[in-house]
Parts: structure tokens; sequence; C-alpha cells
């Protein structure tokens, strides 16, 4: 049975049981919480100074925890910077610097380490950018007893929130009830609010209390369900004896820089983020740390704060001697300036063909190595605002080579990069990020050629802005936007992918087809592209055209299952039946619940005589979907064939009724 977030709670609080006392447990091992917020600005926190009075939980827990004031992310993509929080190594060691690349299992991973010394482990996420099985995050299992996650496509109609996505509310009950029934071991929960991300949509009240700012909106909720997390620990005796850790793995442009999301540059709204270290006891309540951290930086620091080893290949730092640096009087931001931040987004390269970016904060300047490189010095310019390296080639080479340096000190060639697959990619395209189309395994010198991002940044907005209207059915406004990107760019895949889709789904088959093989052409490994194409030559009715579209669709995504049911659709037509009932058939072995899969075969098999073999597949059909007028006409005809007159009856009526409601 499934309750509602708010009767789940109240469950909660009666069947909870109370932990032991907490004096008779401090030699154990302290549980860890380590609570991710996703897309959110520093300057968004109360603690870090904002006056828009967002966060009173975030706030309150902060005066009993350390605060980092200059913490920041490595990479500003959900996935990637998650792999530097769990392994505590740069993006450029651990490769998953994309969505898709798997989380190589030589990797040191906090969760796998905390396990193997007796932890129990659960990660509840919310969203599907970070769900291991859809294939968008694969790898970031290992070590769970529990992972919660479960995403799926969102299909026309259907609830956002209930399929790509969860709201804050909705993990922290999963969560709760997790700890409800593993509360007495030591244990390691990890819970993922993607809140924050766009489209900001926050619910009630805060939707309409942020009515003008819905990114406030979104995360005045997400504190909100951090409240109601941090209260249920303290109601059972939890809080005190926790390392709780919270920090956003990025931030948000909102603009700056032109930028509107985030993943393309590497200045402060994105980079900058919130990172707060509640330890057990409280211990150190009150310090803030003023010199530069990095999220690589976490890991180390809750294994060495519980007492385990932390392994030579974790590359950031533990925190420890910063919190005793903190107590001084005489500690000042600058104690620890020469510790430099290292920062790259590989996206613009990955996602559009334009050079990628790297970027070194030390002392007091941003450098960021592009086509057209930038300096600023970031204490008389903290927007990073005036490139100053025109006047300042001297310091720019400086840094340009302890960059190279760095990455280069800090870089391993062992995990393989990985392109995302088709079924990946329309993933990604649900959550407004374009998958890798242009040479995923390519050299790292090569992501660093083409056009600098400076100078492209408004194509990506608009790409962003089109993609989510074609996956809200937005179509028509999609159409202008993807127009003004092809002007721009006419040889991007993405845009001509979308740009066909979009006319496609409008009926516009003709007008989809040129921009859709031109996608193919332009990547031609792309599954999702030969399939979309398949989906148009098919309406046209040029089914054999459409036949090698989906085969190559399968053959590169041979657990899509969409696919395997597309081409057994096109087999049928053209009288290929032995071939659709394989395809059929390892369509259903994958998804046995697929309506159409379910349909197309209990119809071949009665149009083929054998009406008693496909009768299962009409019944399930018409359990999936009992508002289909199709399933139940098809079920009609098997029990007719089968000379069951009365159940023939039963749904001819039954489809009858639901055509005459439809109208």
């Amino acid at each position: 049975m499934r309750f509602p977030g708010y009767f789940l709670t109240i469950l909660l609080l009666f069947t909870w049981p109370l932990s032991a006392d907490p004096r008779r447990v401090s030699n154990a091992p302290p549980n860890i919480v380590l609570i991710t917020l996703d897309t959110t600005r520093a300057d968004r926190m109360g603690f870090l100074g904002s006056s828009r009075g967002l966060t009173p939980n975030l706030d309150t827990l902060a005066r009993q925890a350390v605060v980092f004031s200059w913490a920041y992310s490595h990479v500003p993509l959900t996935t990637a910077s998650h792999s530097t929080i769990l392994t505590g190594t740069y993006p450029q060691f651990n490769h998953v610097v994309d969505f898709g690349i798997p989380l190589n299992g030589n990797l040191p991973y906090l969760p796998d380490i905390l396990r193997h010394q007796g932890y129990r482990t659960a990660a509840f996420v919310g969203s599907l950018i970070l769900d291991p099985l859809a294939g968008t995050a694969p790898g970031f299992d290992r070590g769970f007893e529990v992972y919660d996650a479960g995403f799926h496509l969102r299909r026309h109609g259907m609830d956002r929130y209930q399929s790509v996505e969860r709201r804050a509310g909705v993990v922290v009950d999963h969560a709760l009830g997790w700890l409800n029934q593993n509360h007495t071991a030591p244990f390691f929960v990890w819970i993922h609010l993607y809140d924050a991300h766009d489209p900001y949509d926050p619910p009630a009240p805060f939707k309409q209390r942020y009515a003008s700012q819905p990114y406030d909106g979104e995360i005045a909720y997400a504190d909100a369900a951090v409240g109601k997390l941090l209260s249920a620990l303290r109601r059972h005796a939890l809080y005190d004896g926790a390392l709780i850790a919270v920090m956003a793995d990025h931030g948000e442009s909102l603009g700056a820089h032109g930028e509107n999301t985030h993943g393309v540059f590497l200045y402060d709204e994105t980079l900058h983020v919130p990172l707060v270290l509640k330890l057990p006891r409280q211990k150190a309540a009150g310090r803030r740390v003023e010199a530069r951290v990095g999220l690589v930086d976490v890991a180390p620091t809750i294994l060495r704060e519980v007492g385990v080893s932390i392994p030579h290949q974790m590359q950031g730092e533990p925190l420890q001697a910063r919190f005793t640096a903190a107590a001084s009087k005489l500690a000042t931001r600058d104690t620890f300036a020469e510790r430099p931040a290292y920062a790259e987004t590989d996206y613009p390269h990955r996602a559009f063909g334009w050079s990628g970016l790297r970027a070194l904060r030390t002392g007091k300047y941003l450098y960021i190595q592009a086509p057209q490189p930038e300096l600023y010095n970031r204490v008389s310019d903290p927007g990073e605002t005036h490139n100053i390296i025109g006047g300042s080639q001297a310091v720019a080479h400086t840094l340009a080579s302890e960059l190279a340096e760095f990455r280069t000190k800090t870089s391993q060639t062992v995990v393989e990069l990985a392109r995302a697959s088709a079924e990946e990619a329309e993933k990604l395209a649900a959550l407004g990020y374009v998958a890798s189309g242009y040479g995923a395994a390519a050299q790292d010198q090569k992501l660093l050629t083409g056009a600098d991002p400076k100078t492209k940044i408004e194509v990506s907005n608009l790409l962003h802005d089109a993609m989510f209207d074609v996956e809200d059915a937005r179509y028509q406004q999609a159409l202008p936007l993807l127009k003004r990107v092809l002007q721009e760019q006419p040889e991007m895949p993405v845009a001509n992918m979308q740009y066909g889709m979009a006319q496609a789904r409008l009926g516009n088959y003709s007008e989809a087809l040129g921009p859709l093989k031109k996608a193919v052409q332009l990547v031609p490994d792309n599954g999702m592209g030969h399939y979309e194409l398949g989906l148009a030559l098919f309406e046209t009715g040029d089914w054999k055209a459409a036949a090698p579209e989906f085969e190559a669709a399968v053959t590169r995504a041979p657990r899509w299952t969409d696919a395997h049911f597309s081409l057994a659709a096109v087999y049928a037509r053209i009288d290929r039946v032995p071939e659709a009932m394989k395809q059929l058939d390892v369509a259903l072995a994958a998804d046995p619940d697929h309506y159409r899969a379910n349909l197309l075969r209990g119809r071949l098999l009665s149009l083929e005589d054998s009406p008693e073999a496909g009768l299962a597949n009409l019944q399930k059909a018409a359990q999936i979907q009992p508002t289909s007028v199709e399933a139940h006409l098809f079920l009609a005809d098997a029990y007719a064939q089968l000379g069951r007159q009365v159940d023939a009856q039963a749904e001819r009526a039954e489809a009858y009724r639901l055509k005459n409601s439809e109208r």
C-alpha cells in the first residue's frame, strides 16, 4: 500500500523505535548522512551571507557545523561532479566527464569502502540522471545495499515527477522509510535532491510564494525537505552522533556571462558551492573555513573523521587541519591560499563540437583556458566580468603552465571514455542535456579545439529551451528556436534531430525527413537518430526504407525495447512476420508490460490462425491499457476465432462503449 508523503511521515513518528542511549554507543562508528543539493548556488545560502531567507534549516545546521565559505565544484555537471564527491578523485582521473560513462570498478568509492567497514549503505536519488539502471550513471550503485531510483522516460501526458524526477519530499520519505529499518547499525545514507535543477517548478506553497523567482522557490522547498529529515534524526536520537555532510554538486548561471543554466562555463555562479560538515557531537561547531577547498576533499575528510584509511588513489585531502586553522584567531581566507581549485568541462565539445574549457583558481586569480583565454582578478573583480589577460600576459602564461602541470599530475588513462547509447541519449534529452555526438573517445587536445563557447552560448541556451519544449510536447514553440540554432550552426547533429522530431510529432513527416537524414549522416553511430528517421519513414509509408533504420537503432542499442518493437512493426508490414515475432519476443523479454508489443504479438498470432497462442498477449494489452479500443477489438476477434462468442460480444461492447465515450 502506498502512503502519501505526509501520512508516511506521521506513520514513522509512531513506528520508528528509539535508538540506544547515545552515551552507550559513543565508541561506535558514527552514522553518516550525505546530502547533495543539485544545481544549488552558494549565494542563496543564509549561512553564506544571503539575505533572501531561503534556507532556515540549513542555516540552523550550519551553526552546529563547520562551514566552508569557498568550496568549489570541479565540473558543472551532475553525474561528473557526484563521481568526484564519491571517489575523491578529479574528473581527469576518474574520467566520468559526461553522462553515461561507467564509474570504473577500480576507482575508490566511498559507499563501497564504508560497506566493507560494516556500514549499512543506501542511496535515495531525485532524478533519472543518477539512475544506474537507466544507463545515465552506470556503476554508481556499487557498494550500496539499496539504491532507490527506478526512473523512466516521460511519455506524452505523463507527470514529470512520476517519471524522470522526484520531488525532495518524496526522496526524503523514501530515506526515512529505510532508516526506520536500518538505524541500529552504523549506516551511510546518501540523499540527492534534484529540485533546483530546471525546469523550476516548486510545489505549493513555494510556487505561490516565489512566483517571480521559481529557482529560489525550489531551493526553499529543498531546504524544507532537509529540515524534515534533520527533525526526524533529532527525534530519534540519531542527529547528535551523526556526521552530516551537505553540499551542492554545482550551481546555476541564471544568465550570468550569458549562460542560462550550467555545463558550459566555469565561473563562480556554477562552481562556487555550499559545503557544510556537521561532525559527531557537534565537534568544531561554528567554525568557518575561509580557505579554498574542493568537493574532491569530501570523501577523504569523511573517511578520516570516521577512522577509516584513505585509499592512496584519492586525490582530495582531508580537511581536518583546516578546522584547526579556522579555530585560530589568526586564520584568514589567505591561510591556505596557495592551494589551487581546478575545474573543467568537456560538455561544450562533446555536446556541440566547440572547445572544452579548463580553469584554475589560485591566489587572487581565475585563469580559464579557452580559444580566447581569460584572466580575472577575483579580489578587485569578484563577478569575473573584466578579462585582464591583455595587460597581464606574464601572469596568464604562468597560470597556464601551472594548470597544465596540475592536470598532468592528476590525470590517468586507465579508464576508457564511452559514448552515451541511444537509450541514454533519449533520457538525457528529457532532462535538457545533449548526449555526446562529437567523438566521445577523443584525445584531450582534441577536446580543446573548436569554437570558443563564449561566442556560442546563445546557441546552447536556445537548444536547451527547445529540447524542453520538445520534451513537453510544445513542438510549435520549439521549431523557431531550433531554426535559429540551425541558422547559426547548420551542421549540429542534435539540432537537426530535434527539429526533425518536432516536425514529425506535428505530423509534418516530409519536413522531418531532411533534418533527420542529416543528423544520421553527421553521426552514423547515433542510434537515436536512426530510430527517429525510421519512425518518420514508417509514417510516410516507406516501410522498406524504415526497416534498415530500425535495424541500425537495435544494433546500437540492443536493450531498447521501443526500437525492437518498431522494427517488429515494420517487419510485419513488409511480410517478414517470423522476424517480427523474434523482435517482439526480445522486447517482451526485456519489458513484459510493453503494451504495443503485447498487442502486436497477439494480433499477429490471431492473423496467423493461432488465436489461442496470442490470447495471453491480447489480454495483457487490455489489462495494461484498459481504455484501448484497439485492444478490446483485437481481443474480441481472437475470442470469436476460438468460438467464445459471449466473451467476444463482451469485448466488442466494451470497445463500442469506449469509442463513444471519446466523442
